[in-house]
């Protein structure tokens, strides 16, 4: 492994460890095993390594997504992205918790735009067997809204697990809620 990929790899590992509070080019530089210059040489400063290591989770969080075989049916795939997304997050808390910090402040990484388009996907699949009770980008509002509320949950104490009646139920009723049952489902 080069001197940048292995400075890209330990970040990652710092981050999943320590968190983006206890990042530090000092821990990354020993992990790594190289000295401050070639970690300047190959990213510039702190931040942008910084945001190399996220764009890499990103990557990973998105690579994730598309190995894992989906539902046809386009309504239970959405529940199965959702606990995709739940999943990453309880399993890696601290990095996922630095990710979100990325995306609320507007940074542009491609791979978060790539997942964010696979569930609009999914919801168009959606809508086009009517099945929508409201548009697309609301929908997935909803959706990532309700994804991020159950991802923070375990965020709040790694130590402790959420409660897997509370996850799924926030899964299930942001489903339900964006959901519009045709004529066949109220008869059953």
């Amino acid at each position: 492994m080069d001197a940048r990929a292995t400075l890209l790899a330990s970040a990652l590992e710092v981050l999943e460890h320590r968190g983006e509070a206890g990042f530090s080019t000092r821990a990354v530089c020993a992990m790594a095993g190289v000295t401050a210059p070639t970690l300047y040489h190959h990213f510039g400063n702190a931040d942008g390594l910084l945001s190399a290591a996220i764009t890499e989770a990103f990557a990973q969080f998105l690579a994730g997504k598309k190995a894992e075989t989906f539902s046809p049916d386009p309504l239970v795939a959405l529940g199965q992205g959702w606990d995709n997304y739940v999943r990453f997050a309880a399993e890696r808390p601290r990095l996922y918790a630095a990710m979100l910090v990325r995306v609320l402040q507007g940074a542009s990484i491609p791979a978060a735009d790539a997942a964010r388009g696979l569930l609009i996907e999914r919801l168009e699949a959606v809508a086009a067997k009517r099945r929508l009770a409201m548009d697309v980008q609301a929908a997935a509002d909803l959706i990532w809204a309700s994804a991020h509320a159950a991802s923070s949950l375990y965020l709040l104490d790694t130590e402790r697990q959420p409660d897997p009646i509370v996850i799924n139920a926030l899964r299930d009723r942001a489903i339900q809620s964006i959901y519009a049952p045709n004529e066949s489902d109220k008869q059953t």
